[in-house]
C-alpha cells in the first residue's frame, strides 16, 4: 500500500500537473504551427518562387524512382518513397522553418516570462513591507511598558 500513496503523491505534485498540462499546449501549439508552415507559409513561398510545391521537392536516388519519375514529372513524394531511396529536400525545408518559427515562438514566451518576473521583483521590493500582526504590536507595547518601569 505505501508504493501507491507514493505514486499517488508524485503524481499529484503540483510540477507534475503544470508538466502534463503544458505538455498538452505544447502538442496542440505544434499542430498549429505546422499547419501555419504547412497551409499558408509554404504555399506562399511556393507561388513567390514560381508556383512550387515544396513538399514533392526531391532527388531520387535509386533508378526506379528516376524511371518512374520520367515516366511521370509530376510524382508525388509518398508515390517516390514507396518505389525507392529520395532526397527530400523540400519536406526537410519544411520541417526546418516549422522549428525556427517555434523555437522563435518559445524564445519571445520566454523573454516576457522573465521580463514579467522582473517587474514583479521590482514591484515586490518597491512595495512598503506590511504592518506587523495585532499580536506583535500589543507584545512590543507590553515590552515597552516593562522597560518605562524598571
Amino acid at each position: 500500500m505505501g508504493m501507491i500513496k507514493e505514486f499517488k503523491e508524485f503524481a499529484l505534485k503540483g510540477n507534475m500537473v503544470d508538466m502534463a498540462v503544458g505538455i498538452i499546449i505544447g502538442g496542440a501549439f505544434g499542430i498549429i504551427v505546422k499547419s501555419l508552415i504547412d497551409d499558408v507559409i509554404m504555399p506562399l513561398v511556393g507561388k513567390v518562387v514560381g508556383n512550387v510545391d515544396f513538399s514533392n521537392i526531391y532527388i531520387p536516388l535509386s533508378q526506379a524512382v528516376v524511371d518512374a519519375k520520367e515516366a511521370n514529372p509530376k510524382l508525388p513524394l509518398d508515390e517516390a518513397r514507396d518505389l525507392g531511396s529520395v532526397l527530400a529536400i523540400g519536406n526537410f525545408a519544411s520541417i526546418l522553418i516549422n522549428f525556427l518559427i517555434l523555437a522563435f515562438v518559445i524564445f519571445i514566451m520566454v523573454k516576457m516570462m522573465n521580463n514579467a518576473k522582473k517587474r514583479f521583483e521590482k514591484e515586490k521590493e518597491a512595495a512598503p513591507p506590511p504592518p506587523p500582526a495585532a499580536e506583535v504590536v500589543l507584545l512590543t507595547e507590553i515590552r515597552d511598558a516593562i522597560k518605562a518601569k524598571g
